[in-house]
């Protein structure tokens, strides 16, 4: 808690009302104290309801063909606060500290007021026997360079199904041990790791409910779950079950919709700006207010389409689409 709420024991109050999800409450307050002419109050309780805004970003998976550079500023171009960088082959990260330093890389998150939001993304980080020291090295590398640049995570995705004889207490076993050591590593970075659930068939973790399960099971205080609105619908998730997530683990929210196509038939190159699809997105997104989500966003598809238009106009594009379908629900930063 700030120095001026310790002071102030109505702020220290209605900072806790924000902070268990009750904010008309607290706007309500505000417009009171502004009619009793407690200016001074009515301005901190106004700048704590900013501080819980959702921040609304960008993915670089959108504009694949781009490079990191051109991200950075067409996300700005856009509005968006912030950027998740791509990572994963073919790394635009690798692409761009070929020929810059990491304080390059720093200012120009700094000179276009763009905050790095993660590093997208570690991939596949179970049953990878001797290959786990691979991705031991690929977090310690990916974590320096957050921390150097005031990225606050590295995300890291399940694994493929080794076989379909394989249960899920091996699945959970394998994803808990990997993330255990790989939560290890980023703690000594302070980097958090949101941990995504893919909806693909071949996935072994399809479902928030089973992201769930694992993290719970990982009991690390610095990872968490990416909550994909794709990947969600994609691999049967069910409605219900947000209201069963735990607001706290969920460290990012993608948003993205899909083509009108059977499940089976859903591929990354189906996706689609949100609300051109078929996805409930606002059911989806009035469940994650319902249980007091007000975290990251991000928009992330990988749609060749959008690959070959510019990437100012993708950006553009991408924050209207998103505002739409947020703006019921989230206070948008």
């Amino acid at each position: 808690m700030a120095t001026g709420e310790a002071n102030d024991p109505l702020a220290c109050i209605l900072t806790l009302i924000i902070r268990t999800g009750y904010k008309e409450r607290v706007t309500y307050f505000t417009g009171y104290l502004q009619k009793s002419n407690n200016d001074a109050s009515a301005s901190t309780f106004g700048q704590l309801l900013r501080e819980e805004d959702m921040k609304l970003g960008f993915h670089g998976a959108t504009t694949m063909t781009a490079d990191l550079q051109t991200d950075v500023v067409a996300s700005a171009h856009a509005g968006f606060k912030g950027l998740e960088v791509w990572v994963a082959k073919p790394s635009k990260l690798d692409r761009f500290l070929a020929d810059h330093s990491l304080a390059d890389l720093k200012a120009l998150f700094q000179d276009n007021h763009v905050a790095p939001m993660t590093l997208n993304a570690i991939s596949f980080i179970a049953f990878r026997d001797d290959e786990f020291g691979a991705i031991k090295d690929q977090c310690h590398k990916l974590c320096e360079i957050a921390q150097a640049i005031g990225c606050p995570a590295v995300a890291v995705v399940a694994s493929p199904t080794p076989t379909w004889e394989t249960t899920w207490e091996t699945i959970v076993a394998e994803h808990v041990a990997a993330l255990q050591e790989l939560s290890d590593i980023a703690r000594g970075y302070g980097i958090k790791l949101p941990f995504e659930f893919l909806g693909f068939g071949w996935c072994s973790v399809r479902t928030p409910r089973g992201a769930q399960e694992i993290i719970q099971k990982t009991n690390r205080d610095n990872v968490g779950m990416v909550f994909d609105a794709a990947h969600f619908y994609a691999g049967g998730g069910l409605l219900s079950e947000i209201e069963h997530l735990d607001p706290n683990s969920i460290y990012m929210f993608h948003l993205d919709d899909l083509e009108d196509t059977c499940k089976e038939a859903i591929t990354d190159g189906t996706r689609l700006l949100p609300g051109l699809g078929v996805i409930p997105l606002d059911e989806i997104c009035a469940r994650l207010k319902g249980i007091g989500y007000d975290g990251p966003c991000t928009v992330e598809t990988f749609r060749t389409e959008y690959w070959e238009w510019d990437p100012m106009q993708v950006t553009v594009k991408a924050r209207e689409a998103a505002i739409k379908v947020l703006s019921p629900y989230f206070e948008i930063e």
